[in-house]
């Protein structure tokens, strides 16, 4: 069944923000990476703000 996460490319630099994501992650130790993952997750999560898309999100990335 399909909800309402889109899966399609939205980003139109989207190695630029896959390297970014890695850049933000130079220098911490696992548990810092952790700890920034979350809080990174945490703000995504409230910029969305849609419930469905956030749980279906989640049921997909568990597969």
């Amino acid at each position: 069944m399909e909800g309402q996460l889109r899966r399609t490319l939205n980003l139109a630099k989207p190695d630029d923000i896959y390297n970014a994501l890695v850049d933000a992650h130079k220098g911490l130790s696992d548990e810092e990476c952790r700890a920034f993952d979350a809080r990174l997750m945490l703000l995504l999560v409230n910029h969305i703000g849609d419930e469905a898309v956030i749980l279906e999100a989640l049921r997909e990335a568990a597969l």
